[in-house]
């Protein structure tokens, strides 16, 4: 019984979650912004030849 209790006090394991769920939003986060540039650039780089070939 006591080491239910000791289980249930123990906030370590409640503490390391949340870091983990902050980093794997940070991550979507990055990986969204990422996407972005790379559809921006994809873009700007075809303006670009387009512009060359033309």
């Amino acid at each position: 019984m006591n080491f239910i209790r000791k289980m249930l006090k123990n906030e370590k394991g409640a503490t390391a979650i949340e870091y983990g769920l902050i980093a794997a939003l940070i991550a979507v986060a990055a990986i969204t912004a990422m996407g972005n540039v790379g559809t921006s650039l994809n873009k700007t780089f075809n303006n670009v030849s387009t512009s060359m070939n033309g």
